[in-house]
């Protein structure tokens, strides 16, 4: 998962979407919403024909007055002095079959689509203006690549708020869990306090997709020793690592009281004030694509292991972390993404791979993996964290005015 302030965990929006764009462009496929993104390569002398389109409140569209099925590239250039998002669209239902963002004045990229038979136009959409949408161009023939109606954020508040309210009950969880932790390091009884971590642990790390509003509090909770002067002896380092880090390494329950208590302490205030916090809706789709993409850096590396081997716990608490994400944004989904019963199955793979490395001793660590097991485990969530980026994409809120 994500989490805001916390150096190993720096939020890296669309990474992973590039790649499966240029996959997609090689396949012939470009699915709905798909970015081109900075940099974004023009296609080959050979490939698709090309043709020039104008971006600007007065002439959006001008320029594609030859109409043809099938890939091609079109080379949009912003001629106006204002940055713009540009869309390529269904006039009538308004769903996108490519789009570029952040076009600067004066510069050019390509958007590399499928079309078939049916109407398109093209909407330029300023920064500081309206929306304007150019002149329809039919196809005859052929088939088009896939389209997606696009979100705005009105459509997002809804599923951002059921999830808040999830998150609430969660932390209510997380607090009656560390209390636990705490009460056993306070009878210093050490072995009860590394039963209790985990559960307490995993309760945090489920609630992925809000970090982003957790603030300063998840550095103080679940924060790391990266960057602090003194490692894992710096006072700054607290919450579930430092007690992890503390009852591993045979650290005594006098030491371990202090930032036990701190735990509890951190992870209360925090639910004390998340009923005034408000979420951002258009971060939803996104998180639920970083939550894995940061498992596959930390979790499955073991850079966030202390002592406990508990990586695999946490990944798949991560999995559960990412469905809630996923089952609020469900209703949004299911006419955007096609592929989302596929990632669905996907999911549930996944989570039973991990619980195999389940047993009457705790988990597996990373790092006692078998090759092949490795490899496996690899090569599912490097296949969610793709689908996941297309999530992301669907997902983020676009302006239709």
């Amino acid at each position: 998962m994500w989490r805001s302030g916390s150096p190993r965990r720096l939020p890296r929006p669309w990474a992973g979407v590039g790649l499966a764009v240029l996959l997609a462009l090689v396949a012939a496929v470009v699915w709905a919403g798909a970015r081109q993104r900075h940099g974004a390569p023009a296609a080959a002398a050979d490939g698709p024909p090309h043709t020039a389109v104008e971006v600007s409140p007065g002439h959006c569209g001008r320029g594609w007055d030859r109409p043809r099925s099938g890939v091609q590239v079109f080379d949009l250039r912003n001629t106006s002095d204002e940055a713009a998002e540009v869309y390529l669209e269904d006039p009538r239902s308004r769903a996108v079959y490519g789009e570029v963002e952040g076009l600067g004045p004066g510069t050019a990229r390509p958007l590399t689509v499928r079309l078939g038979r049916g109407a398109y136009a093209f909407k330029c959409v300023p920064e500081d203006a309206d929306a304007v949408t150019g002149p329809t161009v039919r196809v005859g023939d052929g088939t088009s690549g896939p389209a997606a109606a696009p979100l705005t954020v009105h459509d997002l508040i809804p599923p951002a708020i059921a999830y808040q309210k999830w998150v609430g009950r969660g932390l209510d969880d997380a607090v009656r869990l560390a209390g636990r932790l705490r009460d056993a390091v306070d009878r210093g009884d050490l072995a009860g306090a590394r039963t209790a971590w985990l559960p307490a642990h995993l309760r945090y790390e489920r609630l992925g997709a809000a970090y982003g509003a957790f603030g300063d509090a998840d550095r103080r909770i679940n924060g790391t020793d990266a960057g602090l002067p003194g490692g894992v002896r710096d006072p700054s380092f607290t919450g579930f690592h430092r007690l992890e880090y503390g009852l591993w390494h045979g650290e005594s329950a006098r030491t371990l009281r202090g930032p036990a208590a701190s735990l509890t302490e951190a992870l209360t205030a925090l639910r004390g004030t998340w009923s005034q916090t408000r979420m951002d809706p258009a971060q939803l789709g996104l998180r639920a694509h970083e939550i894995l993409e940061n498992t596959v850096q930390f979790e499955l590396t073991g850079r966030t292991d202390y002592g406990s081997g508990t990586g695999l716990a946490t990944a798949r608490a991560n999995l559960d972390g990412t469905r809630e994400v996923l089952s609020r944004l469900h209703p949004l989904l299911t006419s955007r993404y096609p592929e989302l019963p596929s990632l669905e199955r996907k999911l549930t793979r996944t989570q039973s791979t991990l619980d195999g490395f389940r047993h009457a001793g705790g988990w597996t660590p990373p790092d006692r993996l078998s090759r092949a097991r490795r490899e496996r485990v690899d090569a599912l969530f490097g296949d969610l964290v793709e689908r996941l980026a297309s999530v992301a994409t669907l997902s983020d809120p676009r302006r239709t005015a």
